[in-house]
């Protein structure tokens, strides 16, 4: 079977710093040596100058057309020539605002059969409304089945091991829950500023870009319930099942802020985007009752650094433990413990067991994991349109209370912790 790849916006920048690099390294390993490249631009393009890998060079053709006119998505169709039992990977690496139109000119041209696959990128819509309205859209020319949203973060390779970490270590099978767990922590800290991306992030800002999409599909990986006998297949069902069992947010038991010369920085001085948010959640599962859930995300903060941390409860007059997965910079899992000094006096000191992947292991990036994936119609690391909606509606009463407020009362300095912004907001 031959996969061909159409990827939409070939010479955009996602598409140089991500996808491109991730084709190569697949080329390389001679896995698929079936696949075929077909970029879409709307000027003639130097493959030979977009890509350096010999292979993916010989592979890839590109076709020149106007996105918005119909008649090019047919002549589109016929330089694609695809045939019976070949599969067909649209990658939509364009504006959201592009997108539904494309998605209504491929479906036009009958580029939407059982043998396509549309990939998505985010964001999936600005709040519930607008996604449940772009969920329609794509609705009318693709099945659900056929549409593959990506959140990279679950393509990360500690993400994946949220689930094979709980499912196969009866150690913490038996303890996952509100009777051993305190509390359950994410963080997504970036020591970056928004770097140029000013006309994105005053359309995003950090509750929309990383919270609404990687913190809760992260929660939802860690509080989801697995049966013994759940298959790969069905870890988007449980994760749903996750979701749906949040309360809607309370606007009260959250923080927003700003840093320090963003506004010059978006040039607009009135700008009330958060480059800073945290969110206190809370599950009706039975089993999650009474645990506060912590999302929590910014830019220009003093660290990078993406993590799970899960606090166990005290036991009797025994020290808390805390588990933690770390997903970047460096991806590991790494306990806690309590343990006994190696000196006379009987006291006790925090002990740190950590796990890292050996020397030289060499693990494959989130989008070479995508698009992976996609050929193969793995579909766990990618999310349902039920699933975006779901979150929508959790988030949705703090996405309007602060669509009616003019300014971040929280201002912090570039290079704060976020405990300290923590401290500046109570």
């Amino acid at each position: 079977m031959t996969t061909k790849l159409l990827i939409f916006g070939i010479t955009g920048d996602l598409s140089r710093r991500k996808l491109i690099p991730a084709l190569e390294r697949i080329v390389q390993t001679g896995t698929y040596t079936d696949l075929e490249i077909i970029g879409v631009s709307r000027r003639e393009v130097d493959v030979a100058m977009l890509m350096r890998e010999p292979q993916l060079v010989e592979r890839t053709r590109v076709v020149t057309m106007d996105l918005t006119v119909a008649s090019d998505y047919e002549r589109l169709k016929s330089e694609i020539g695809l045939s019976e039992g070949d599969q067909l990977l649209i990658y939509l690496s364009v504006p959201p605002t592009a997108s539904g139109q494309i998605v209504q000119l491929l479906g036009g041209a009958g580029l939407n059969d059982d043998r396509v696959k549309l990939m998505l990128e985010k964001p999936f819509g600005t709040d519930l409304e607008s996604a449940r309205a772009m969920a329609e859209r794509i609705g009318e020319w693709f099945d659900d089945e056929q549409v593959y949203r990506i959140d990279h973060y679950l393509a990360k390779e500690m993400a994946q091991n949220i689930v094979a970490f709980r499912a196969h270590n009866a150690l913490f099978a038996h303890v996952w829950d509100n009777t051993a767990i305190e509390k359950i922590e994410i963080h997504a800290y970036e020591s970056i500023d928004i770097e140029g991306r000013a006309q994105f992030y005053e359309q995003t800002g950090a509750l929309r870009d990383i919270v609404q999409g990687h913190l809760m599909q992260l929660l939802s990986l860690v509080i989801m319930d697995i049966p013994g006998d759940m298959h790969w297949s069905q870890v988007s069902q449980h994760r749903l099942g996750a979701l749906q069992s949040l309360r809607p947010v309370d606007t009260t038991k959250t923080i927003r802020a700003q840093y320090v010369g963003y506004q010059d920085e978006v040039e607009n001085p009135g700008s009330s985007t958060e480059t800073f948010v945290s969110v206190e959640l809370e599950s009706d599962a039975p089993k999650w009752q009474g645990v506060p859930l912590y999302l929590a995300t910014g830019k220009a903060l003093d660290q990078k650094l993406t993590e799970i941390k899960v606090h166990f409860k005290k036991f009797h007059d025994a020290q808390t433990n805390c588990l933690v997965f770390r997903i970047q910079p460096e991806e590991g899992i790494e306990i806690a413990l309590n343990t006994l000094k190696p000196d006379y006096e009987y006291e006790y000191e925090e002990t740190r067991l950590s796990f890292n992947y050996p020397a030289g292991t060499v693990l494959p990036e989130a989008y070479e994991q995508v698009i992976v994936d996609a050929i193969r119609g793995h579909k766990h690391i990618f999310t349902s349109s039920a699933e975006v909606i779901r979150s929508w509606e959790v988030l949705q009463p703090l996405v309007s209370e602060w669509s009616m407020q003019s300014a971040c009362e929280t201002l912090y300095e570039k290079g704060s912790s976020a405990e300290q912004i923590t401290s500046l907001a109570s």
